[in-house]
């Protein structure tokens, strides 16, 4: 029998972890009222040293409420947030989700342009706004459905002490001021909006009683590797199921006071169920940043460390080196669950070392809110794996040629994925929803391969597979053997047209400091470790690689770069 047959992964789960959980009708309103009952006295946000306790937080919450509510925001409505990780962040999406309505997140660094089609799409009348970000959204009320635009000044939620230094005419102090809030004229003020004049205090605001779990209380965009953005929907019910499969999966997880780290971005799924919506659940306090930046991060494991760090392997790659460089303890990170790219085994070893805590990998998608696999939170986890399915979580390695045909154990094919996390579909976009389902099964649009014993490897995206001469070429398997190299730091593999139709394995790496690019070197080292025709013909130099908002290199972003040198 094979290992999807005989779920083999179970044997890996921790004594904490039933393969099985109850869900029962659950929303995200019945955690937040259920968390506020508990734990109104706890504190609920950390920004800057400011804290708010979730009976305060509430006190927002419910005066948003009323103020969304004073301009017409209904049930079922979809109300963009456009914002940094804040305070104001946190009480405006519980405030639109008690009304009933649809939570739309967005990058606020994203132009008028990368926002134009996806408000067109979810229609949002109003949105909530990093005051920086006020221009930019200006710009769609003459082209989208967007009436009217909330401005969201940052500064107003940080200590009083740290507010009076921002308004000193010094030109550092000026440009840090700069950097946090700006002007936004033909808005309306945060403070205007949860403010008594405009909606009341918000006593009378209860959470909405039509919603249910399979209301949608989340779209997303995402484009995928190609084509227009689409927007992801994510149920209450689904997003809870995937709080209760990461809380089975830690041990202890809530048992004690939490801290979580909040510098992965709120307007991605990774952010908002492990870090936003996780803190409700179990009532931990969420230590805010609004950018992941290493100076903040490191004065904050200073002063109040976090229990709690979800990252990439960049920033535990980061918090490593600052912690040696500047000696500075991170004792104290209990638990801490990395996705996005591949974790390299060394830093593990250091961040296990310097926190005498746990950092595993998992992997998952927007569309599936977003974990479906993990590591074992225990010794039984493995380098190079993604891990095995979560609970109540299959996955099948299908056959790209035939779906229908799920692949012998040890051998790669696209990864499918059905449970109770999986999204409900497109907005607006049957076809598409139509198209990322087979026969009840999400397709991932990921290779992999599943052992025998039920652990899973991630090879390739189906359309990052680099076709060369008949063979299929995975640019992860290369990758990892790049990274490998001491004179190389970080590797990303693409492939770039050949006359014949074919592709022409490339990579393009950043290298250590002082090393000099050795192409030759460097494919006499990949042919000691890989099959002729794998090795990239070509090395390109770059002085720092492409990333997404979560530290990811995005090989489309690098291919169209090289496509663009080579004029091809």
């Amino acid at each position: 029998m094979s290992a999807l047959e005989e779920k083999s992964w179970l044997q890996y789960y921790g004594d904490w972890t039933p393969p099985t959980l109850e869900y029962g009708d659950t929303t995200l309103l019945d955690i937040y009222d259920n968390n506020l009952e508990l734990n109104a006295h706890k504190p609920a946000t950390y920004f800057f040293g400011r804290q708010m306790t979730y009976g305060e937080l509430d006190k927002k919450v419910r005066s948003a409420a009323a103020g969304l509510r004073a301009l017409g925001v209904r049930p079922g409505d979809h109300v963009a947030i456009v914002l940094p990780n804040c305070p104001q962040h946190i009480a405006a999406y519980f405030a639109v989700l008690k009304l009933g309505a649809t939570v739309v997140e967005h990058n606020p660094l994203y132009t008028a342009h990368e926002l134009e089609g996806p408000f067109k799409d979810h229609k949002a009348r109003v949105a909530i706004v990093w005051d920086k970000a006020a221009s930019t959204l200006e710009k769609l009320r003459h082209t989208t459905p967007l009436e009217t635009i909330v401005s969201v000044n940052m500064v107003d939620a940080m200590p009083s002490l740290q507010r009076f230094a921002l308004k000193l005419p010094v030109p550092m102090i000026r440009k840090q001021r700069e950097a946090l809030t700006a002007d936004a004229p033909n808005t309306v003020p945060w403070n205007v909006l949860t403010g008594p004049a405009l909606g009341g205090n918000g006593d009378d605001v209860k959470s909405c009683p039509e919603v249910t779990k399979e209301s949608v209380a989340l779209v997303l965009y995402t484009s995928g590797t190609t084509g227009a953005p689409k927007g992801a929907q994510l149920t209450h019910g689904g997003l809870f199921a995937n709080l209760l499969q990461g809380k089975a999966w830690v041990q202890g997880l809530g048992d004690q006071e939490e801290r979580l780290l909040g510098a992965l971005p709120m307007f991605h799924a990774y952010g908002i169920t492990i870090v936003l919506n996780l803190a409700v659940y179990i009532g931990g306090e969420i230590v805010l940043l609004p950018a992941p930046q290493i100076p903040l991060i490191m004065k904050i494991m200073k002063k109040h460390t976090p229990t709690w760090v979800p990252g990439v392997p960049t920033l535990y790659q980061k918090i490593v080196e600052a912690a040696e460089e500047k000696n500075i303890s991170i004792s104290g990170v209990r638990n801490s669950f990395s996705g996005a790219s591949t974790l390299p085994t060394e830093t593990v070893e250091r961040w296990e070392n310097l926190t005498g805590g746990l950092l595993v990998e998992g992997y998952g998608l927007t569309e599936t809110s977003p974990i479906i696999v993990g590591n074992p939170m225990s010794s039984d986890r493995r380098p190079g794996y993604v891990g095995v399915p979560f609970p109540d979580t299959e996955i099948r390695i299908a056959d790209p040629e035939n779906l229908d045909e799920t692949m012998p154990d040890g051998q790669e094919g696209e990864v499918l994925v059905r449970g109770p996390q999986v999204f409900k579909g497109y907005l607006n976009n049957p076809e598409a929803t139509e198209k990322s389902f087979h026969d009840g099964w999400y397709r991932t649009g990921d290779v992999g391969i599943m052992e025998p014993d039920g652990f899973i490897r991630l090879v390739a995206r189906i359309k990052e597979v680099i076709i060369t001469g008949g063979f299929n070429v995975y640019p992860a398997e290369v990758e990892e053997v790049l990274r490998g190299h001491q004179d190389i730091v970080e590797a990303t593999v693409v492939g770039l047209p050949r006359g014949d139709g074919s592709e022409q394995v490339v990579a393009a790496i950043t290298l250590q400091a002082g090393a000099a690019l050795d192409p030759e070197g460097l494919k006499d080292y990949c042919r000691e470790n890989l099959t002729r025709y794998k090795v990239p013909r070509t090395f390109y130099h770059f002085e720092e690689l492409p990333k997404d908002q979560l530290g990811k290199v995005r090989r489309r972003d690098v291919q169209d770069e090289l496509l663009k040198k080579t004029k091809r």
